[in-house]
């Protein structure tokens, strides 16, 4: 930075704002107390004065299949547009701006991101777009997604904007209860997917990395409907607490146990997958009655993941074994819930574990990574299974990335 002198043997740095800086730094400080229902017109005001024009805020439905404008003062609000298939939709699954010609100007399709999590996409046109732009444009989406994600808590439009269809009260209850449905780094990326979208009930996942070990689970509580959703969110909480009070796997498993047998008596039950994943040592796995998972290299499904299980969590089972696998940079691991693979065709036949593993080894590479491919791969077997989902289906991929000697915490030993 440029320095100014102030008296003899004293220098200070020059701290006088750019017009970018100025930008960025007004609308933070406007939006620290300002209502949620202003939020978009400030946006669209902040917008403006840069020169921009036509201003949208697009979130994703819950259906993860179009983006949806947000309504508000100065904004502009079209038709929804199509994940798959639009300018706007690119932006979303690449994590990328997009630049799209038009008439009178550039449009500009810029991500949302809330870390490596996406809320939607920033739209907006100017006369012409230099470097300038480009990097002041991603700075202000950037700033806006954490306004958004901010605001959120605060407010139901946003919900509202992002529903296409009624939902059912147990799926208002499971939508509350998941955690970003992806996550991105260096060493580890993760994405969920659930079905359908708009009445899930018993299925969740939850994942959170702490350090340089991820903590992941999938669970399928039985019976659907409230009873379902409330049996689910006893046990992610408990599998929380458990987590959060630093147990092993294997206690996870008998803490959730006896938090679901005791809350809703013998006869009720959660399948699980449990989950560590140290970056520097291996993957370390307990499954309750659940699934067994793929593992999946170069694009193929290798082998599945079999390992010697325990009861259901509330039924009482023994200790569970606890498996390891080290995997290999790029490996993915594929967790599912058994509405995948127990719906049954048009000729009552069920869907299968082989016909899951022939549409994992069809997919192509998305150039948005675990974004885009958890995305296609849910909606890849409801287009399989030709739009019917009479159960939960939830679909989980971790992906471990790098070399455990590329990590922090090799390098420490």
């Amino acid at each position: 930075m440029k320095e100014r002198e102030r008296r003899p043997g004293k220098k200070v740095v020059d701290r006088s704002e750019g017009f970018g800086e100025r930008l960025l730094g007004l609308l933070l400080d406007r939006a620290h107390e300002m209502p949620p229902q202003l939020i978009a017109p400030m946006i669209a005001e902040e917008v403006a004065g840069i020169g921009g024009r036509d201003v949208s805020i697009l979130l994703q439905d819950y259906a993860r299949e179009l983006l949806v404008p947000l309504p508000g003062q100065r904004l502009l609000v079209g038709e929804p547009e199509e994940i798959a298939d639009s300018p706007a939709g690119t932006a979303f699954l690449r994590a990328t701006p997009i630049e799209v010609a038009q008439a009178d100007g550039v449009r500009m399709y810029l991500p949302l991101l809330d870390g490596s999590d996406e809320v939607g996409v920033l739209a907006l046109t100017l006369d012409a777009v230099d470097d300038e732009d480009r990097r002041l444009l991603r700075r202000l989406a950037s700033l806006v997604a954490d306004i958004v994600v901010t605001k959120h808590a605060y407010t139901d439009r946003f919900f509202q904007a992002r529903r296409r269809e009624p939902m059912s009260v147990a799926a208002e209850m499971q939508w509350s209860l998941l955690p970003p449905l992806t996550m991105s780094l260096p060493q580890v990326a993760v994405g969920g997917a659930v079905e359908p979208a708009y009445d899930i009930a018993g299925d969740s996942f939850d994942y959170v990395l702490n350090d340089n070990t991820l903590h992941a689970t999938v669970i399928d509580a039985m019976g659907h409907g409230l009873d379902a959703a409330t049996m689910a969110t006893v046990a992610v909480g408990a599998y929380r607490h458990a987590r959060r009070a630093g147990i092993s796997l294997a206690d996870k498993y008998q803490y959730m146990d006896q938090a679901i047998a005791k809350q809703f008596g013998a006869d009720h039950f959660v399948t699980a997958q449990m989950m560590e994943l140290d970056i520097t040592t291996g993957l370390f796995w307990v499954n309750a009655g659940h699934p067994v998972p793929l593992l999946i290299r170069e694009k193929q499904v290798i082998q599945q993941l079999e390992t010697p299980t325990t009861l259901p969590v509330g039924l009482g089972g023994t200790c569970p074994s606890l498996s390891q696998l080290q995997l290999q940079p790029g490996d993915r691991v594929l967790c599912y819930t058994d509405g995948v693979i127990e719906e049954r065709d048009a000729d009552g036949q069920p869907f299968g574990e082989q016909r899951l593993i022939r549409c994992v080894n069809q997919l192509e590479q998305q150039e948005g990574g675990m974004r885009a491919e958890a995305l296609q791969l849910s909606h890849a077997l409801k287009q399989e299974r030709r739009g019917h989902t009479s159960d939960d289906a939830t679909v989980f991929l971790i992906e471990w990335r790098g070399n455990p000697a590329d990590h922090p915490a090799a390098l420490q030993d």
